[in-house]
């Protein structure tokens, strides 16, 4: 809290931040309580497919991303000092209305709270056998208070510790469950069922061939690198020097948080009858170390463990919201005279109430309840990120609207009226789309200059 005098300290920090905490800062974001608690069920359930969209296609998403985008989005960002990424945008387009749309745009972050909050009550009933509703409650408040007071470096901070954590809990419990595979995994995973074990699983209704498996995989990760508490981790950097440190930390550090999926598998071959896909971690886990004195210990470690996997997402994305609805919204609307600092800790407890009312009687599936947000928001932010970055000459504006536009309503329509029920399948092809108009509003744009 001391070292947090002003919005933009509380932001994006002082630029004082090694790389390598920046790093792992960045990939405990990106393998939250999705990773730790939520995506080993869709892998319980669906088995090697599921395994692979999220393990292998998800990955490389990941890396694409840092890989193209980093220098160039840090450039524009250095530039220009910009604080969020709706800020960016308004610096490299030169429309207010149009990092307003982004702004609003970016309040479907809320989903991805909502997860998060679920997720990690159902960590602290296993834990200390709570309510769930009150296990919500005190993860709410836990959380909320410290990002309120420290911003970023608490959010950094507390990150690095919860990291190092995840680190160690992960590769124990990937070594302890590998006996469950028997020195065999196709024929462990075979033995399961041949559909359990197949590459696209043919009577999975999410990932059942190369687009739903692969290519969806990829694209909507590579595109979920531009939420706001994730690429704006490149503006903490203190120069271009930090790239590949940061970059090298990030990926092989989330490359070891992605092994948290086998416990999908671990939980079927041991043969646990889950009713609750978005339970299956806690219910390995009870069943896996429950019994002694010496397994409740490592129990309730690997319980926090996971809960900080959780809140170190959650106050990523609180500080980019709050960050987001000062500079953004309430500054270019209201007034440049408002105490921005202490508005933007008003607002995280405005975001606080509102994922509570959504988390307090949760859908059957919260993975693809947040899903439907963030892949929403990632398709629509894609197009005009990667063209700020890549493309150097005057880009319309018009066109990155249209893009946008196109890619979060396929998106929805997609997945809200037209059946396709995986939102990783119909955000893909949103981008897809996207990437179309953005692409011919280039060609026509240059054609039409000459």
């Amino acid at each position: 809290m001391k070292r947090t005098q002003s919005v933009a300290s509380f932001s994006i920090g002082n630029k004082d931040m090694h790389p390598v905490l920046i790093g792992i800062t960045l990939a405990a974001s990106i393998s939250s309580t999705a990773t730790f608690v939520i995506n080993p069920g869709f892998v319980y359930v669906h088995g090697l497919s599921a395994f692979l969209h999220y393990g292998v296609a998800g990955s490389l998403g990941i890396l694409s991303a840092f890989v193209v985008l980093t220098r160039g989005f840090l450039r524009v960002g250095e530039a220009h000092q910009a604080l969020t990424i709706p800020q960016w945008i308004y610096y490299r387009y030169n429309h207010r209305g149009f990092s307003l749309f982004f702004a609003f745009l970016n309040l479907l972050s809320i989903t991805f709270v909502v997860l998060i909050l679920v997720g990690c009550s159902y960590l602290v009933t296993g834990l200390f056998g709570l309510d769930q509703k009150v296990a919500l409650i005190g993860v709410l408040v836990f959380v909320f208070s410290y990002v309120l007071m420290g911003g970023t470096y608490a959010h950094a901070y507390t990150n690095t510790v919860q990291g190092v954590m995840m680190i160690l809990v992960t590769v124990f419990l990937v070594v302890t469950g590998w006996q469950h595979f028997g020195g065999d995994v196709t024929g462990a995973l075979t033995r399961i069922s041949t559909d359990y074990a197949a590459a696209f699983n043919p009577s999975s209704d999410l990932y059942f061939d190369v687009f739903s498996v692969f290519v969806s995989g990829f694209v909507v990760t590579f595109a979920l690198m531009m939420q706001p508490h994730i690429l704006t981790k490149v503006l903490y950097l203190r120069s271009e020097k930090d790239i590949k440190v940061f970059v090298g930390t990030t990926v092989g550090v989330g490359a070891v948080f992605m092994l948290m999926l086998l416990i999908g598998f671990y939980a079927r071959l041991a043969g646990l009858d889950i009713e609750t896909q978005d339970t299956v971690v806690r219910e390995y886990l009870l069943f896996q170390f429950s019994g002694s004195l010496w397994g409740e210990l490592v129990l309730t470690f690997i319980f926090i463990t996971l809960l900080a996997a959780g809140m170190s997402t959650l106050d990523g994305i609180l500080v980019s919201l709050s960050a987001m609805v000062v500079t953004d919204i309430a500054k270019p609307l209201v007034s440049d005279r408002i105490d921005a600092l202490a508005l933007s800790r008003w607002v995280l407890v405005g975001v606080g109430i509102v994922g509570l009312a959504l988390a307090w009687n949760p859908p059957p599936i919260i993975g693809l309840f947040a899903q439907k947000g963030v892949y929403g928001l990632a398709a629509a932010s894609v197009v005009p990120v990667v063209f700020g970055v890549l493309v150097r000459r005057h880009v319309p504006l018009v066109v990155v609207f249209a893009s946008a536009l196109t890619g979060i309503i396929l998106h929805l329509v997609l997945n809200l009226f037209w059946g396709v029920s995986n939102p990783a399948v119909s955000a893909a092809w949103g981008i897809i789309a996207s990437f179309a108009v953005g692409g011919m509003g280039l060609l026509f744009a240059g054609a039409h200059k000459h």
